[in-house]
């Protein structure tokens, strides 16, 4: 069952679902919450030989005993802090061999969310038909948030994890993204029976962690 909005603001109040920063009540439809592009993109570059991607040309093998995609991923992928005037995602048929892969970047939604599996609840992620209708997508085949997703075992007072984006432009002009835009939208949906456990996937506390306050910053007495 899907929640409705009165619904996702009783989850809210109650602790049921986090979703940090709290959503603008302007970001919640009938059955969604909208969520908003981080600041900054992950682009793919390889360098010229690394295990996991073949020994030719580069490819993935993620059926090979050596293949961890998380260290790949942190090797592969460059940050690209979005310019005030916007990152600008060219269309498929502009990327070549020798582009690379203009029409893919990955994202982070600006929201951390927490997902506590006594909730009973899970939820997914689904692009905007305003901006699916430009060509622009915000996942590839994997929108699922388990229930449980975002629990930080180390620091349960820090729960709570940003969503990845796999953005891609099949349209037929280039996209300009910009950090703050309501990129994606969440749907919340409820579980039948509380799950054993919750999720224990290793994307379960990705994405920029919230920085921690220093002792100056602390320490610091609102004027």
């Amino acid at each position: 069952m899907i929640l409705s909005d009165r619904e996702v603001e009783a989850a809210l109040e109650e602790k049921r679902i986090l979703i940090i920063p709290r959503p603008d009540p302007k970001f919640q439809d009938s059955t969604t919450v909208d969520l908003r592009l981080d600041a900054t993109l992950d682009r793919w570059e390889f360098p010229k030989t690394i295990p996991g991607l073949g020994h030719d040309e580069h490819r993935f093998c993620p059926g090979a005993p050596n293949f961890k995609f998380s260290e790949i991923e942190k090797q592969c992928t460059k940050p690209v802090p979005i310019p005030d005037d916007g990152y600008v995602l060219f269309p498929s048929y502009q990327s070549t061999p020798d582009t690379g892969p203009k029409h893919f970047i990955l994202g982070w939604t600006l929201e951390r969310i927490y997902l506590p599996y006594t909730s009973r609840l899970c939820a997914r992620v689904e692009g905007k038909s305003s901006l699916g209708r430009m060509g622009l997508g915000v996942h590839v085949t994997a929108p699922t948030i388990h229930a449980g997703f975002g629990h930080n075992e180390n620091n349960p007072k820090q729960s709570g994890a940003r969503l990845r984006l796999e953005i891609w432009n099949v349209g037929p002009l280039p996209i300009v993204l910009m950090k703050e835009m309501r990129i994606c939208q969440l749907i919340i949906e409820e579980v039948r029976e509380m799950p054993k456990t919750g999720y224990m996937g290793s994307f379960n506390s990705q994405g920029p962690q919230p920085k921690k306050p220093t002792a100056r910053s602390a320490g610091k007495k609102k004027k």
